[in-house]
């Protein structure tokens, strides 16, 4: 092995000393050898240190920290200790499915120097029992263009976390794991690498995403409301960072994002009490963090309101989708499509007698 390895595998352990020799054996039968291992103990209070004394490879690095420093300081502290040219964040949970899985991903990195990360699809298990495909953009590779990739990317995070394998200038230059998003980090940083650089995508699943109770993401879904405040806020992020390179096309895709986001939450929440969904005073409040332009927020308020509206309308409430509109119109007066709705409402409510 050269004194600087070409992959860096960053395996972040904590709770799962169990699983680790798994994982880390995935990696180092690889065909392509020119690779580290950096175990990334977060003080975890299991065996994990004995698991990784185990191990003799010397491509395998073994760091404990002192004391729990919390996921994303951890990756990051992994990624800085990285001597990778490219950089592959696995939990000790995952597993690489097949042996040449790096092989190919070098391969094709080298050979297209544009590109900033590469993925593909992952195979979902419980057990010994493989359950369903994660992730696939279709049966081809492809090389996106940054920009098209974002597309995807606005609606929602679809590049499975374990097969990423990024250029290690994308962390230097773009960004590392950002501390104040604890629970959409990674969603932000395949949106701002394809901001800047295209993506490379293999279709065939190559590696393998472990199901079970202490699955991280689990616990992230069921923290709805900071869940839903990270990802509004990768949004707004993601719209700023699009106007600061000079992309209006993006920045305008994610506002469009951005109002739908907070219509759906809000009005399922106030229609549906959706457990995923946004009160008034978080909408508020989000607005209040996120948007120091007036004139934005009123456009964020009117799609929202005429949202719920329509709501109300079509489960025949023509007395509440007329307050919401008025409401939605009060933020834009000039809206004709809502003066509109709200003329019809108003006939039907009139109709009803309400």
């Amino acid at each position: 092995m050269r004194l600087m390895p070409r992959v860096s595998f960053i395996v972040p352990c904590y709770r799962l000393a169990h699983l680790l020799a798994d994982c880390v054996n995935s990696i180092l039968s690889q065909t392509f050898e020119d690779l580290e291992v950096l175990i990334m103990d977060d003080c975890s209070p299991d065996d994990t240190p004995r698991v990784a004394a185990a191990f003799t490879d010397p491509r395998v690095r073994y760091v404990r920290n002192e004391p729990n420093l919390g996921h994303l300081q951890n990756y990051n502290k992994g990624l800085s200790l990285a001597r990778g040219e490219y950089l592959w964040l696995i939990s000790a949970d995952d597993r690489l499915r097949r042996p040449y899985v790096v092989e190919r991903f070098v391969k094709r990195m080298d050979a297209r120097r544009d590109a900033g990360y590469i993925f593909c699809p992952v195979m979902k298990f419980e057990g010994d029992r493989e359950t369903e495909v994660y992730g696939s953009r279709g049966n081809t590779d492809t090389v996106f263009e940054g920009h098209d990739f974002l597309r995807v990317l606005v609606a929602g995070n679809s590049v499975p976390a374990p097969s990423g394998m990024v250029r290690r200038s994308c962390y230097e230059q773009i960004s590392m794991f950002p501390l104040d998003l604890p629970f959409a980090a990674d969603w932000f940083l395949w949106s701002a690498f394809a901001l800047h650089m295209n993506v490379v995508y293999l279709a065939e699943p190559m590696v393998s995403y472990r199901v079970h109770t202490g699955n991280m993401t689990l616990d992230f879904k069921r923290r709805t409301d900071a869940l839903v405040r990270d990802e509004i806020a990768v949004m707004w992020r993601m719209k700023a960072l699009a106007e600061s390179v000079r992309a209006p096309a993006v920045a305008r895709r994610y506002r469009r994002a951005i109002a739908w986001y907070y219509a759906t939450h809000v009005a399922f929440k106030i229609s549906r009490d959706w457990r995923l969904g946004m009160s008034l005073e978080d909408f508020d409040r989000s607005l209040a963090e996120q948007c120091p332009s007036e004139r934005e927020r009123a456009f964020m308020r009117s799609v929202t309101y005429g949202f719920v509206a329509d709501q109300y309308y079509q489960a025949d409430d023509a007395g509440r989708a007329r307050q919401w509109y008025r409401a939605a119109l009060e933020q834009r007066p000039r809206d004709i499509k809502m003066r509109l709705k709200l003329l019809r409402s108003t006939r039907v409510a009139a109709m009803v007698g309400v």
